[in-house]
């Protein structure tokens, strides 16, 4: 995208029919990606998104006001030419969940941890017919050998553009088990985006915020809530 900081030079954008999808058009010319890929997308409703972030751009393209225009580009240009190793990374996410790692002590903290997050495993078993193991502190302990198969036959199924969503779902959050959350939408965004950071909150509440640390945590958010509407765009 950095390649595309230069000024507006269409004036009409409009969404057009393609090959296995749909596409954004700039006065009747094809988008395409930074790799030179034309940029088709499996929806209507997502390529009208990339449209109005096109229509929104004043005097000089900005990328970083470009969400859903930079994840589309990121699934044809990345995910696509490498799908089964991003894949197989997400999926290694549940060698050591986040949800699997509990603290000790205190009790204020435990006791938050296992409200949200036993639901979550609750639900995974129920899904997926996995049981993922849990444990106290943060040294390694493995899984069952068997437990992650079922998950990693989910994520292969996905496309390229629910993958790419899928990628920033978990590594933000840093659990395999609150991407497929995501995914199936049984909790809010939001709110498995809160459960991705009870400990983080927890350890402000006892030592006070740091600016620049939360600043980073709400950039880190807003791109969590946008991989989710983007998987929702997807359908």
């Amino acid at each position: 995208m950095a390649d595309w900081k230069q000024k507006r030079f269409w004036k009409e954008t409009t969404v057009a029919p393609a090959e296995a999808g749909f596409e954004v058009l700039l006065d009747g010319r094809k988008l395409r990606t930074p790799g030179k890929a034309r940029l088709i997308v499996p929806t209507q409703a997502m390529a009208r998104e990339i449209a109005a972030e096109w229509d929104a751009q004043e005097e000089k393209i900005n990328p970083l006001t470009m969400p859903f225009t930079r994840s589309a580009n990121s699934a044809i240009d990345k995910v696509i030419p490498q799908f089964d190793a991003v894949a197989d990374m997400l999926c290694a996410y549940g060698e050591t969940d986040l949800l699997c790692y509990r603290a000790a002590s205190p009790q204020s903290l435990t006791h938050r941890q296992a409200e949200a997050w036993d639901p979550l495993l609750d639900w995974l078993a129920e899904t997926y017919g996995v049981r993922l193991k849990t444990g106290e502190g943060v040294m390694y302990f493995e899984q069952e050998p068997d437990a992650i198969a079922p998950l990693r036959s989910a994520v292969a199924k996905f496309n390229p553009y629910e993958l790419t969503a899928f990628h920033d779902l978990v590594s933000l959050s840093g659990s395999l088990v609150i991407g497929l959350a995501a995914t199936h939408k049984c909790y809010s965004a939001e709110d498995l985006w809160k459960f991705s950071r009870i400990d983080e909150e927890w350890q402000i509440e006892q030592w006070g915020d740091d600016e620049e640390a939360r600043e980073a945590s709400d950039i880190k958010k807003q791109a969590f809530l946008h991989a989710a509407r983007f998987f929702s765009l997807t359908k």
